[in-house]
């Protein structure tokens, strides 16, 4: 006779195997401190969870935004930018590789018209590991082949500037910064995707984001995002525009 399966535990974390839902019940901000989120959901899946399934597959988004603490700080700075059919899926400190994990989860199944794809500054800052340029660019074109094939159209922003980062002081980003917008530019005309230039429209002396748009240096604060917001806009609409050519 075969051996009994073994439960696991009451109190297994995460739990153990193979589950209709593994995600903690509490998602408050104490869960997103937590040091077992990156040992245990690396790419935190369960951050967005509970809201994608919310989303009307019947009346999907317009444009999904997904990004880092650039992309998920644009909600509270500026919340009106998101009430008209555009949905956050920003995450703070991430890299392109955690974008592409959630991206089926975050993006593609949600069904929108566009995606908004904005990541690059902790993938210069190593806040995964050691990686390359071609490392960064594969995570890239990966999430534009998955949007391709399921007939959402691309937005790729540019990384916005910074000259130094206050978590990780030992990198001087500027130059990797500036190389990487040289190839998102490059690849989105390509590839006929709509490229989102905020990097032209923020950048200061040295390749830095000015105080008056970002006290800390990366993270945009009103003023910022108020520069950034009529890029992005239209960077959508021409997308959505692109979209009806393709129907």
């Amino acid at each position: 006779m075969a051996d009994e399966p073994i439960a696991p535990p009451a109190n297994a974390y995460p739990p153990a195997g193979m589950m209709d839902n593994a995600c903690p019940a509490s998602r408050d901000g104490l869960w997103a401190l937590d040091p077992k989120v990156l040992q245990n959901d690396w790419a935190w899946l369960c951050r967005y969870q509970a809201e994608n399934a919310k989303v009307d597959r019947a009346n999907p988004p317009r444009a999904v935004f997904i990004g880092d603490s650039i992309t998920e700080g644009w909600l509270a700075a500026d919340p009106d930018m998101f009430a008209h059919g555009f949905l956050d899926r920003g995450l703070s400190g991430q890299t392109s590789p955690q974008l592409l994990v959630r991206f089926w989860q975050d993006v593609v199944a949600l069904r929108p018209k566009v995606v908004h794809i904005m990541v690059g500054t902790n993938d210069v800052a190593g806040n995964t590991g050691p990686t390359t340029p071609e490392a960064y660019r594969n995570a890239i074109r990966a999430m534009v082949a998955l949007a391709r094939a399921n007939g959402i159209e691309v937005v790729i922003g540019s990384i916005l500037p910074t000259d130094h980062f206050n978590w990780a002081p030992q990198h001087r980003p500027a130059p990797w910064v500036a190389t990487l917008n040289a190839w998102l530019r490059d690849y989105a005309e390509t590839e006929g995707l709509v490229y989102a230039n905020y990097y032209a429209a923020l950048v200061g002396p040295g390749g830095a984001l000015p105080q008056q748009y970002a006290p800390d240096g990366v993270h945009p604060n009103k003023a910022g995002y108020a520069v950034m917001r009529p890029i992005a806009e239209r960077a959508v609409a021409e997308a959505e525009a692109r979209a009806g050519k393709h129907k």
